[in-house]
């Protein structure tokens, strides 16, 4: 029999195409190139006059700038610091390796020494983003150096700083970014794909017999849309830190932290329960009025889709309990089951109250 391709929400599409298409369009990354480009132009153009290096280094005036440039301030700071201390590192493996070659070993012998001592302790994780230049700058140290060691390493390390400075002072004054709203709307996007998912689950119900293949790739969609909005809403937390613009928006920090506790634990719960479905090809006595069920999916997915703190709420909230009640009501006696550790679904109907009870939470919560 031919696989039956689930139908796709809004959400689970915009997903798929942000995915495939990454940000290049998007204004945030837009501006962060355009802050960028300024950024890397300031620091060639005062490179020269940057103390303790040489003009002939200038160059490296404007690689600072893209291993500092990040979509937060802070983000900048860090992996400018960290890629500073990386390069510190290199130079002193670059300086062993020279050592090397002045003690009359072959040249291939420094190399290889550095390029194994600056991989290996580029396995530091504390060292962040700087973890890729210790082998690097120590590479360049060795071959581009020539006569004047000193001279090349001073003049590398004070010219990259130098870009990270500009690089970092750039995003700070240029347009902060400030992500809470876009992450507002991810968190928008992660509801409506949860009510979706619980609504196609309610049509598995109504048909008593749960279309496997579908159950399972909502759930691999809510797994993978979860990761993308963590990590949005992880960033938007981050770029308020240093930031000018973010003067006043604590209360949208609030709700998203708070919504976010909630959606993470009712996409958890609703995998679980689409998982669950998913198991039989047909619904049994074990799931109980396959009717009743329906309407307890339908009314949680209803609530799901209710924003927080909404006039409905409590009525919605209400509505849900009783019909999860009603479901509960339906399913065998627990002692009358032949197998007491098979009883599918008892677990869905304490998993559809558990949604109820952190919808009702969270709604309290921001009221």
């Amino acid at each position: 029999m031919p696989r039956t391709t689930p139908r796709l929400t809004a959400a689970q599409l915009a997903l798929r195409l942000r995915r495939a298409g990454g940000d290049v369009f998007t204004s945030r990354r837009l501006i962060l190139a355009l802050k960028t480009a300024v950024a890397a132009a300031i620091a060639w153009f005062f490179a020269p006059i940057v103390p303790f290096a040489d003009a002939d280094y200038s160059y490296y005036a404007p690689l600072g700038v893209l291993v500092s440039m990040y979509p937060t301030v802070a983000d900048s700071a860090r992996a400018g610091l960290q890629s500073l201390i990386g390069l510190a590192c290199g130079i002193a493996i670059g300086f062993g390796g020279l050592a090397i070659v002045a003690a009359g070993a072959p040249g291939i012998v420094a190399l290889g020494v550095v390029v194994l001592v600056g991989v290996a302790l580029g396995g530091i994780r504390a060292l962040g983003v700087g973890r890729d230049w210790v082998a690097l700058a120590g590479l360049f140290v060795l071959l581009l150096s020539k006569n004047d060691p000193d001279g090349f390493s001073t003049s590398y390390l004070a010219t990259m700083a130098f870009g990270v400075l500009i690089g970092v002072v750039a995003n700070f004054v240029l347009v902060p970014p400030l992500y809470l709203q876009s992450a507002r709307d991810r968190l928008s996007e992660l509801r409506a794909a949860v009510t979706a998912a619980l609504d196609r689950a309610a049509d598995s119900a109504a048909k008593g017999a749960p279309d496997a293949a579908s159950l399972k790739e909502d759930g691999e969609a809510l797994a993978e849309m979860a990761i993308a909005v963590a990590a949005d809403v992880d960033e938007a937390s981050r770029s308020e830190r240093a930031n000018l613009r973010a003067r006043g928006v604590g209360g949208v920090h609030d709700e998203n932290a708070q919504r976010w506790w909630g959606l993470e634990r009712a996409t958890y719960l609703t995998r679980d329960l689409l998982d669950v479905l998913a198991q039989h090809e047909r619904l049994d006595a074990r799931h109980g009025d396959p009717a009743r069920l329906e309407d307890a999916l339908r009314r949680v997915a209803e609530l799901m889709a209710t924003p927080p703190a909404d006039e409905e709420m409590t009525a919605r909230t209400d509505a849900a309990w009783r019909a999860v009640d009603a479901y509960a009501a339906s399913l065998p006696a627990p002692d009358a089951a032949e197998d007491p550790h098979d009883q599918p679904g008892l677990w869905v109907a304490a998993t559809l109250g558990r949604i109820t009870d952190i919808s009702r939470r969270v709604s309290d919560a921001l009221a």
